[in-house]
């Protein structure tokens, strides 16, 4: 469009330029035809100049309406820019959080390389579900991750050169270093996952020897496990030591309870029979007296009260002893797939094998099958499910029937309560495997 402009504006300023050259000709023979033609010839000239300056006015018009519209075209171009640059600005900020979230998210995976490098591994540790020894084991745990990262677990002589070259030398060294802690790494995880219950002296003594035998082996390079290092290896055994010796200790107390259990068992076994041997013999007694008063022998019926009355009372001082066994199971479960994560269901069982009663709660009633978060025995456990109900009381599932012992809260919110009422809880899952429900979701559905 700008093109055609520019070309009628260069075809008029020719047509100027030919009508002043033409109005000069004119002129010159003006002079040389006389005063005779000069008449003609002013009129044309006049003529001439007139449309002259209609082309030089045309002109100006197009120049100004051609300026108007370069001036439009920039302005529109000036603010497409500015929307354009705008746009990757923004655009420009979300991908520097892009970046950092990227960032963020690469930190951990490398520092996990890190350690697995070092032979530290990510594995279920015996202490992982011992919650009274967590806060310690995350605590040893963070100590030996920094030692690691800050490449202060294994010392070793910074001089020393290979083929001439300190380089070379110093990566040789940073490479036995590397292999020596994966070895004292790799044993000291064995000496975890083997250890038993009154074996922490035999566990310390193999690592002590690892220790000795890295720095044998590594006495050409000055390399040496440290100290430090060594010594928090060796607090995390004491603490998976301490936690499974009070394991085997509750396994030993459990024994002893399951016999409590045999013998209250037991016990309200013969007292039920006693209880039933009385019943009997006062229905009869009542039938002798009522057959008496019948005949008219109140005499002899009032003689057999005294016997009646001596039977009733038996019996409400059996049903008393009957009423006081309360030990038993408190238990506290969940059931993800069915329930989500923040509902628990929390009974109580006199049963001598009380996962029996978890067992038949999931067999046929839910989906999946329910995660026992804690099995706690308590030789007052009917007061301690009722404190434990009680605390819950406004979070209940069903308000109507409370036999319904659901509640709304979080198996964590429930341990706190444990310990408030019963003390310390040895051990205690928190987190629900929930295997069923887990392996489901990663199963394609059916179709």
């Amino acid at each position: 469009m700008f093109g055609g402009k520019a070309k009628r504006i260069a075809q008029l300023e020719a047509a100027n330029a030919a009508l002043e050259q033409r109005a000069t000709t004119l002129t010159e023979q003006l002079r040389r035809v006389g005063a005779l033609e000069y008449v003609q010839l002013q009129g044309e000239i006049h003529r001439m100049r007139g449309e002259l300056g209609q082309l030089r006015e045309l002109h100006a018009v197009q120049v100004r309406d051609h300026e108007a519209t370069l001036a439009a075209q920039r302005a529109e171009h000036g603010a497409e820019l500015a929307r354009t640059s705008a746009r990757r600005a923004h655009e420009l900020v979300g991908y520097e959080k892009q970046i950092e979230e990227a960032k963020r998210t690469l930190v951990p995976y490398t520092e996990e390389m890190l350690y697995q490098d070092a032979g530290l591994f990510t594995y279920h540790h015996p202490l992982a579900d011992a919650d009274a020894y967590k806060h310690e084991l995350v605590a040893v745990t963070d100590r030996i991750k920094s030692m690691i990262r800050d490449k202060r677990a294994v010392h070793a002589d910074g001089n020393f050169t290979f083929n001439n070259s300190a380089a070379q030398g110093r990566k040789m060294v940073n490479d036995w270093c590397k292999l020596m802690l994966r070895a004292y790494n790799a044993e000291a995880e064995n000496c975890l996952r083997t250890m038993r219950a009154g074996s922490l002296h035999v566990a310390k003594t193999r690592l002590n020897r690892t220790a000795e035998a890295i720095g044998k082996l590594g006495r050409l390079l000055g390399i040496r496990i440290s100290q430090q290092y060594q010594a928090l290896r060796l607090q995390e055994l004491e603490l998976t030591a301490d936690y499974l010796r009070k394991k085997q200790e509750e396994k030993e107390a459990e024994r002893e309870r399951r016999a409590q259990l045999r013998e209250e068992a037991k016990a309200q076994a013969e007292l039920r029979r006693e209880i039933e041997k009385l019943e009997k013999e006062r229905r009869h007694l009542e039938n002798v007296q009522k057959a008496l008063r019948e005949k008219g022998n109140e005499e002899a019926a009032r003689a057999l009260q005294a016997e009646l009355d001596a039977v009733t009372s038996g019996i409400e001082g059996l049903h008393a002893r009957e009423a006081n066994v309360r030990a038993g199971y408190v238990y506290v479960i969940s059931n993800v797939g069915a329930f989500g994560p923040r509902m628990v269901k929390i009974g109580m069982t006199r049963r001598l094998v009380p996962d029996e009663r978890v067992q038949e709660l999931g067999d046929a009633s839910v989906p999946f099958r329910y995660d026992t978060h804690i099995m706690f025995f308590s030789r007052d456990a009917v007061g301690l499910e009722a404190a434990l109900h009680r605390e819950l009381s406004d979070r209940r599932v069903n308000q109507v029937n409370l036999r319904r012992e659901f509640f709304y809260a979080t198996p964590e919110e429930v341990r706190d309560l444990l310990r408030k009422h019963a003390g310390e809880v040895l051990e205690y899952v928190v987190e629900p495997e929930a295997a069923e429900f887990r392996m489901s979701r990663s199963l394609p559905a059916a179709s």
